[in-house]
């Protein structure tokens, strides 16, 4: 990261606006030739480094912007789109081994549809997402082998089509690069072979059908993965070595004022507004101002006032009281652990994804009776004797499988050394909350009428997540009950759920929203809102500003979601949004990115003070970029907005132009509720009381479309 001190006396002398031709040799040993506005390249203009990296193209107010080209000293080139200092647009990259990209960037990424020709005769042409295939797309190998169909993370996944050179092509389904499931191979003379496909030669099974009497008996299907698909290998994309985004200077002069004495050369730097609501110059001075609030400042006194007031953030702190000895619920946590421990640990046959229908059946669960002295299956413990029931564990097996949870890793979380944390309920349902002391999971104590709706809709719900890799709907992982033994004979149902929150970054702010008016405003006091108070609609007060490939792929997920809760006869779901300050975040590191810098004349202050280009670099670092999925570790920009005075009940406030970057978080939630006699009733009942449009109790196809009318309104493409 350079530090660009750019001033001269020549720059304050000129009116402001004034675009002119200028060369700067800076004091880091980089140079800048092109045009120059207010302190600033804006317009063409060439910069060189001094490791060698150069940058020829357009500039807008210090960053890149528009049309350009970008070298590496390895030889490496993109000629095509920048936005804000990211290669994000339609571009060609070609780096040092003679790979070459042709198609969508997005923010350093390749993403959308593409073309990849590799050095050695390969080539690859179809969909990408964050820099990997995903999606449709056909791999050609130099030798003409070639697969059409699916991709994911890169490898061929999903239903596709391999047809080598010889004439032999297998079409179906495929897993991690190697044919998986329902598949038929083909040779050329005409003989095939249809069954199930696996590498675990117990698993395989079909029937050969030769073209003639005198067929190839001895073929194995094994011969497939060991031999046929031996030259078969995806070649990977070569990572680039430095971005360019990383590489883009920091603009700033003195604070001096000049000589004219009418404006001060901080005055001429680029204003963008910080997360308390005041208008930053290009630098951020993050500090705690003592009473715990973290705020974001700049140095002009011209922006010590903002018609909104500050946005203050609290520092997040960890949920729920730890269920230690002498809690209440202390022995059913206990039983809970030993219950999970056992199913997972059992041992059960590998299993297809391709589910027979009796595994869906309701009838389909395991009791299992945990003396306190232990038994023949179970160990001894010291909570009281209960029963454990597993409800289609067969389902929520493969369901784990599905969601790549690691058997080992789910018992260490729920049933490890570290105690479950139980936080109250944030609603009317009246069910306790658990989390694991690593975040990961929620368990959610169950009323008999959710458990019921729950296994009724299994069966469509197992198929959604299968078919739409991105749902946002929750994630279940089990569902499981504890009887107690003796005369109480009390049931306890619960559901395992992933936490949409289990995330290295704190949550700020976090949103429950419907879409509905009528109590959808937090009964807390201000000065008891903090960042695990979860607010609601009426609370709201920012618009979610996403890129536009996120946006469509945000608007295609919703739809489908709600289709799948509408015909499952389910309302009254929730979207939960949590939002991470990225500015507030960079107080919190013990080890600001490489040049971070001090105040001026008081070295020793502790206040760390961040340009925006190392807000990018120390964020989008490559395994955050890794991690990023729709709904998750997001990056995104929101807007804030305020209501009317005279509007008591608007939804969405109106916008005021302050913009935040924020790191999103999201999902649909609440999916258990459908639409009973009980609900009939409520939205009868509160009809002639309210005004039925602005009541969460409604017919689930109302529901669903006033909900994305909603989200569609407060989710727009960011332009």
């Amino acid at each position: 990261m350079s530090v660009a001190h750019a001033d001269d006396a020549d720059d304050y002398s000129r009116p402001t606006g004034e675009t002119y031709h200028a060369e700067k040799a800076l004091p880091s040993g980089d140079f800048y030739t092109g045009q120059w506005r207010d302190n600033l390249p804006h317009g063409h203009g060439k910069y060189l480094w001094t490791d060698g990296c150069m940058y020829v193209g357009e500039w807008h107010r210090g960053k890149t912007m528009g049309k350009g080209r970008f070298s590496w000293p390895s030889g490496a080139t993109y000629e095509g789109d920048f936005k804000n200092g990211y290669m994000d647009g339609k571009g060609t990259y070609i780096d040092s081994s003679g790979d070459l990209y042709r198609g969508s960037w997005v923010m350093n990424l390749r993403h959308g549809q593409g073309t990849k020709s590799y050095v050695n005769g390969d080539c690859y042409d179809g969909e990408w997402r964050r820099g990997l295939q995903d999606g449709h797309g056909r791999y050609q190998w130099k030798n003409e082998n070639h697969y059409i169909g699916q991709w994911k993370n890169g490898l061929m996944n999903g239903n596709g089509t391999m047809i080598w050179s010889n004439g032999n092509r297998y079409d179906g389904s495929w897993e991690d690069a190697a044919p998986k499931g329902n598949g038929t191979f083909r040779w050329a003379d005409g003989s095939f072979y249809v069954g199930v496909w696996s590498k675990d030669p117990k698993e395989q099974n079909g029937t050969y059908y030769p073209s003639t009497s005198s067929g190839n008996f001895d073929w194995q299907p094994q011969q497939v993965f060991y031999v046929d698909l031996s030259e078969c290998v995806v070649c990977t994309c070569q990572r680039i070595p430095v971005l360019p985004s990383q590489k883009m200077p920091v603009w700033y002069g003195s604070s001096e004022q000049s000589s004219s004495g009418n404006r001060t050369k901080n005055s001429e730097r680029p204003r963008r507004r910080s997360v308390d609501g005041r208008v930053s110059n290009g630098e951020m001075e993050l500090r705690n101002n003592g009473s715990g609030y973290l705020q974001c400042d700049d140095n002009s006194e011209s922006n010590r006032s903002s018609s909104l007031g500050p946005l203050r953030i609290q520092p997040a702190k960890k949920q729920g009281q730890t269920i230690s000895k002498g809690h209440k619920n202390y022995d059913l946590m206990l039983n809970l652990q030993l219950g999970i421990r056992h199913s997972v640990g059992r041992p059960a046959p590998a299993t297809s994804l391709d589910l027979k229908a009796s595994a869906f059946d309701p009838k389909e669960k395991l009791w299992t009776k945990f003396p306190s002295e232990g038994s023949k299956y179970t160990p001894p413990h010291q909570s009281v004797e209960f029963k454990w029931k597993d409800y289609c564990p067969v389902v929520f097996r493969t369901l784990r499988k599905l969601f790549s949870v690691d058997a080992a890793d789910y018992m260490l979380s729920i049933c490890g050394n570290d105690a479950l944390r139980e936080l109250s309920s944030p609603g009317k349902s009246g069910s306790f909350f658990y989390l694991t002391n690593d975040d990961r999971y929620m368990i959610k104590t169950m009323k008999k009428a959710e458990t019921k709706v729950l296994i009724r809709m299994l069966p469509a719900y197992y198929n959604h997540v299968r078919a739409c890799e991105n749902t946002l709907v929750t994630k279940f992982f089990g569902l499981h009950c504890v009887k107690l033994t003796g005369t109480a004979q009390k049931k306890v149902r619960f559901v395992i759920m992933g936490n949409l929150f289990c995330t290295g970054s704190s949550i700020h702010r976090r949103f429950d929203l419907k879409g509905s008016s009528h109590g959808r405003l937090t009964t807390k006091p201000e000065s008891e809102i903090d960042p695990n108070t979860t607010l609601k609609d009426l609370d709201l007060n920012f618009v979610f500003r996403l890129q536009k490939n996120w946006f469509q792929e945000f608007c295609r997920q919703v739809d489908r979601d709600c289709e799948f809760l509408e015909q499952e006869r389910i309302m009254d779901y929730s979207l939960l949004v949590g939002l991470h300050f990225r500015e507030a975040s960079l107080k919190d590191s013990a080890t600001p990115p490489s040049g971070a810098r001090t105040p001026t004349g008081n070295p020793d202050s502790g206040n760390t003070r961040l340009s925006r280009a190392e807000v990018d670099r120390f964020l989008l670092d490559a395994s955050k970029l890794a991690s990023v999925k729709l709904g998750i570790n997001m990056s995104a920009r929101v807007e804030r907005t305020v209501r009317r005075s005279d509007c008591e009940n608007q939804l969405v406030g109106e916008p005021t132009g302050e913009f935040y970057d924020v790191i999103l978080y999201f999902g649909i939630i609440d999916i258990l509720q459908d639409y009973d006699i009980s609900k009939k009733l409520e939205h009868a009942y509160k009809s002639m009381q309210y005004d039925p449009t602005s009541i969460s109790a409604v017919d689930p196809k109302q529901y669903s479309r006033r909900f994305r009318d909603f989200i569609f309104r407060i989710f727009v493409e960011d332009t």
